[in-house]
Parts: C-alpha cells; structure tokens; sequence
C-alpha cells in the first residue's frame, strides 16, 4: 500500500535511514552482479574473459543509466503527485513511464545486436576479447528490458512509500545470479555464455517478484495499463531524469578516456591501477549517493505538500547524514588502502601503486556530499536544468579538462591523473555549496511568508 505518513509526518532522521539503507543495499547489490561474473569469468576463462566483460561493461552501464533515467523521472513526478493527492496524475505518470521503457528498450535491444561487431571495436575489444565479448553480448542483451522494469517498479513502489519491494527484488536477482553462475560456469563449463545466461535468468526472476508486488498498486490506484503516450509527460519524465542518466552513464565515458590516455602516457599499468581504484571509490560513493537517493522523494513530497519547514530540515539532516558517513568511509579507505586492494590483485607491485594512487584520489572525500546531495535537492525541485549542470560538472567539466592538462602540458604521468581527483572534488563542491546556499535564502523566504499568513488568519478569526 501507500505509506505517505513517512513522508509527511516521520522522524526525518528514522525515515532517511529507512529509505537510505535500502537504497544503498540495493545498489550495492547492482554492482555486485557485475563483479559476480567477472571473478567467475576470470576463474573459468581469464584474462581475455575480463577483456570481453570490461568491452561490454558501458553498453550496460549505458542501460542501466537509461532505465535511472526514466525511474527517477516518474518516481519524482509520482510523489510529488501524491504530495499534492492528483491521484489521477500520479495514475497517468506511472503509465506513460511504462510505455516510455518499451519505446526506448526495444529498438536499442535491436540496434545493439545488429552493429554489435562494430560497437564492440569502437569500445576497445581486439581479436582475443572481441569473439568472447560477442557471445556475451548476444544473451546478456535480452535481459535488458526486464532489468529496465524491474528499476523503474522499484523506484515507484518507493516513491508511494514502499521500501521492501525494491530490497528484496533486487536482492533475490543477485542471490539468484551467484548461484546459476557457479552452476553454468564452474559445475557445467558452459564459459561465459554460462555467466550471461545466469544474469537474463537472474534479471527475469527479480522482475516477477517486483511486477507481482507493483499489482497491488496498480490495484490501489485503479490503473488500467495499456500503452500511453503523453508528449507533455514523457518530456518531463525524461528531463527530470536526464541528470541521473548523465551520473550513471558519465561514469563509463569518463574510465574510457582516462583509459585511453594513460594508455598512451603510462602504459598498461595505468589502466590496470584505474580499473582496480575506480572500481574501490564507486563502492564509496554509493552510501553518499544512497543518502541523496533517499532524501529525494521526502523532499519532492513536501514540495508538493507545501511544507517547507519540514523540507528545510530534510535538506539539513541529510547534509550531516551524508557528511558524517562518508567521513567513516573515507578514514577507512585510508587507513586500509592496502589490505582492501590485495582482495583483488596479488601482485605487491600493483598493490604499492595502486594504495598511493587511491589515496591522493580520495584526499576529500567526504566534501563530496553535499555535490551529490544538490543533484538530487534540485531534482526533487523540479529544476532539472540546474541538477543536469550539477551532475556533468564535477567530471565532465572539471576532471577530464584538468587530467589533460595535469598529462599532456605539466606531464606529471598518471600522477597527474590522480592529483585531479581531489581538484575536481574541491572546486565542484565549492560551487554546490553556493548553489545550495541560495535555495536556503529562498525557502527561508517562503517560510517567513507562511508564518506571516498564519498570523493574518490568527489575527482575523480572534
């Protein structure tokens, strides 16, 4: 059912725990599913088999950023909806969103298996990944539409206030996908078709749970699903999601230039270390992002509810939330950089530089919370061109442009690469704050206007 009494009336801190958690588990649980099938992958074929899963790696990252896309779209416009109980909008959102997925799955499902050999070169496979990469692909892609569901259901069933749903089907995938992924790759050598059919079966498995759950909903609110296409709302869906789809897709462009030119100035060791460290901070950044995730829909419902002193102490708690528990992490990282990196590789050399690397690329960490926080803050505003500026600026505008320099005019190597890190961290942050500040000013504003009404009313009803 519909909980929004959370939303309106609970303890802020107990419900940004209560949305955070899961929200953080189960993105955790995403990038397990691809770290399952690189260790079983590497263990049953080797190198050439990671080869072909890291030449894959942003075709699915590209799906996975189109399916945040159009959750975090509707799930915004849906709670606002409910804030303001348009049930027969919040109804209309939830079928246009469902519509969208198939007009924009089905024909890139198509596209990716017709030019799959020349999509698979543009993305660095060579003659002894590329044959493992294609088999991979053929299967993988058919799961697809059906993670894209599954994503956009959760993040629905979160928005009305429902947090269980998403955990445990996304949990049950996982489960799921380590278990058929020692059957078909260890127990029958099936090789890395094994590890992408595991992953379709998984996908398919979590979306059954998840759409047998979404009934009850579409119960509730009297939804006759059939196709729906609504220029005005898919416009808003996918503008309003548009900056989430840049937060997860930018990451795969960013490792695949950074790629290319340590390659050309450090050498295979560049890549290596950038893989291993890169695959570490997206763990970090997870809790940070999980916090922003969890502040949104609370936010965007008292947006909508007009309850702007709640929304004031949203914005605040989840600010010292995020701050505090990426402080945890980041004195964490430091301290065990080297342990945590040998569980990945065991050569001492490898492990030596990449500790050092990590550490410079995570000098200030913890001030990354309040970039992420006013990505999601502005979404829940409904200002989605001020949250799509927030979300390429950090690495698209600050850390590709400084790493050049630091390489090609300073030629620090790929020391250079990591010093931008702590840069681009710096600057992107300083620049949030501001922003940030000036919404507070704005909302004080509207506050006092309230207060100033209460009294009028007070005044005239003695």
């Amino acid at each position: 059912g519909v909980d929004d009494r959370l939303f309106a009336e609970g303890k802020i801190g107990k419900t940004l725990l209560k949305f955070s958690i899961p929200t953080i588990i189960s993105m955790l649980v995403a990038e397990l599913y691809n770290m399952v099938d690189t260790i079983f992958v590497g263990r049953a074929i080797g190198g050439n088999g990671i080869g072909a899963l890291i030449v894959v790696f942003p075709i699915q990252r590209l799906m996975i950023a189109l399916s945040m896309m159009i959750a975090i779209g509707s799930s915004t416009s849906i709670a606002r909806s409910n804030g303001e109980k348009d049930f027969e909008k919040l109804g209309d959102a939830i079928k246009n969103a469902l519509s969208l997925i198939v007009v924009i799955m089905i024909p890139l499902m198509a596209i990716t298996i017709i030019f799959k050999d020349k999509v698979l070169l543009l993305l660095g496979g060579s003659e002894n990944t590329i044959p493992y990469a294609k088999e991979y692909l053929n299967i993988v892609v058919f799961g697809f539409i059906f993670q894209c569901f599954t994503t956009c259901i959760a993040y629905i069933m979160m928005a009305l206030g429902n947090r269980k749903i998403p955990l445990i089907s996304t949990s049950i995938g996982a489960i799921s996908n380590v278990i058929i992924d020692y059957i078909l790759v260890v127990a029958i050598p099936c090789g890395i078709k094994g590890a992408a059919i595991a992953t379709v079966i998984s996908q398919i498995i979590s979306f059954l749970y998840a759409y047998h759950h979404f009934h009850e909903v579409i119960k509730t609110f009297n939804i006759s699903l059939g196709f729906k296409c609504n220029k005005e709302v898919w416009l808003s869906i996918l503008t309003i999601g548009f900056s989430a789809f840049i937060v997860e897709f930018e990451d795969g462009l960013v490792a695949a230039i950074l790629n290319n030119l340590l390659l050309r100035y450090e050498g295979e060791i560049g890549v290596i270390v950038l893989g291993i460290i890169s695959k570490l901070s997206m763990f970090m950044f997870i809790n940070i992002i999980g916090v922003s995730a969890a502040m949104q829909p609370i936010a965007a419902y008292n947006v909508g509810a007009k309850n702007y002193k709640r929304l004031r102490e949203v914005v605040k708690k989840s600010i010292i939330a995020g701050f505090c528990s990426s402080a945890a992490l980041w004195a964490g990282g430091l301290v065990f950089a080297d342990k945590i990196i040998s569980i990945f590789i065991t050569d001492p050399y490898i492990i030596a530089k990449s500790a050092k690397a990590f550490r410079i690329m995570i000098l200030l960490f913890p001030i990354n919370s309040m970039y992420y926080l006013s990505i999601y803050y502005f979404q829940a505003l409904g200002k989605a061109k001020t949250s799509f500026l927030v979300s390429i600026f950090r690495q698209l505008i600050i850390l590709l442009p400084v790493s050049f320099v630091m390489l090609t005019v300073f030629d620090l190597g790929a020391m250079g690469v990591w010093i931008s890190y702590p840069i681009s961290d710096l600057v992107s942050s300083i620049t949030s704050h501001f922003l940030m500040r000036r919404e507070r000013n704005k909302l004080e504003n509207k506050i006092q206007k309230q207060k100033e009404k209460k009294k009028q009313k007070e005044g005239y009803s003695i």
